[in-house]
């Protein structure tokens, strides 16, 4: 088991280990008083883990409620997230109790914002279930649903009080999720870790704990320099400006995983075709991304995804700051011209 400290505005800890979720309720204890515990968590998930957390928290002395809501980023809306507030209100949460997020990022974003607005904010702790939760979304404390006119629009900081990531709940997850994972993985070693990216072509499956503690490592010294996105931490924005407009122009057919996969590679083929990237960097970047099955191409126009992605949260009013990869390893901010980002597009397409 390994156990990282993260100091933000509220300080917490990750344990990452196998076999915890039978152990939830101890854990959360620890950090939390026994109080009433609303669940948050999809049809899917509910499925496989739900009861082993439920009587967890309630062998510890928590009165457990449960909102099941279906599976899929089409379900991180606002719409949603209503149906979860006016549970919780029916279900007297008051301010000394908290949300559980069990699932993957949709969960985690959409329980995490819940917990944000609720009685204008109120303790949750987060239990990720897939790769890409446990690496990413589940730490650091950005929350959100998705607006019809792009992902992550309306949402809010919120520091979780606990994460507990059982990775023993990656055994259930399909490929194509934990290629979803992969991804975000890959990404840490491209923005700022060139000997960690080195090491994940070797195998990301094969030594799951390191992996997972190295990347939440990395991100937690990422955001303790700067929480709120206002400088720093819009390197772990990596791909994602382009790979939200391609689930976007997919109808979210498109997985995030995947499409953060081809954000990368369209950045980083940009990059290379600028003359700030070497090649090899960007052929040792599609070989892995290739090796753990996710795409680095795809049909739509720059002028498709650059519609898209102007209206994303990164832009700052006539500007885009994008993340642009110089090496593996040295990722840097470049703030461009909202009218040249269909060119630079272009440039990775």
């Amino acid at each position: 088991m390994t156990i990282i400290k993260v100091n933000a505005s509220r300080a917490y800890e990750v344990i990452v280990g196998k076999e915890l979720l039978d152990k939830s309720g101890e854990l959360c204890k620890a950090v939390i008083s026994p109080c009433k515990a609303c669940i948050v968590t999809d049809d899917t998930v509910a499925e496989l883990y739900l009861d082993r957390v439920k009587s967890s928290l309630s062998r510890e002395g928590f009165e457990v409620v449960c909102f099941v809501f279906p599976h899929g980023e089409g379900s991180k809306n606002i719409s949603t997230l209503e149906n979860i507030l006016e549970f919780a209100a029916e279900s007297r949460l008051t301010r000394t109790d908290c949300f559980v997020a069990l699932g993957g990022g949709v969960v985690g974003d959409i329980c995490g914002f819940a917990a944000a607005i609720y009685l204008r904010g109120i303790q949750f702790i987060q239990i990720p279930t897939t790769l890409l939760s446990a690496v990413d979304s589940s730490v650091g404390g950005k929350t959100g649903v998705d607006l019809r006119a792009g992902k992550n629009l309306a949402g809010a900081f919120h520091q979780p009080s606990l994460v507990i990531c059982d990775y023993s709940t990656l055994d259930t997850l399909p490929f194509e999720a934990f290629a979803d994972g992969c991804a975000e993985v890959i990404k840490y070693g491209v923005i700022n870790d060139r000997v960690f990216f080195e090491k994940l072509t070797e195998s990301i499956s094969s030594n799951l704990e390191y992996v997972i503690a190295k990347c939440v490592q990395n991100k937690r010294d990422i955001v303790e320099q700067d929480e709120f996105e206002s400088g720093k931490r819009q390197l772990l924005n990596l791909g994602h400006t382009v790979g939200h407009a391609v689930e976007i122009c997919s109808e979210l057919k498109i997985s995030h995983g995947h499409a953060v996969a081809i954000g990368m590679a369209v950045i980083m083929r940009a990059s290379v075709n600028m003359g700030l990237c070497q090649q090899a960097d960007l052929d040792s970047l599609l070989a892995l991304l290739k090796s753990e099955g996710l795409p680095t191409s795809c049909n739509f126009t720059a002028e498709q995804l650059s519609e898209i992605a102007t209206a994303d949260k990164k832009r700052n009013g006539s500007d885009i700051t994008l993340a642009i990869p110089y090496s593996i390893g040295d990722t840097r901010l470049k703030r461009i011209p909202v009218s040249e980002l269909c060119e630079f597009i272009k440039k990775g397409l």
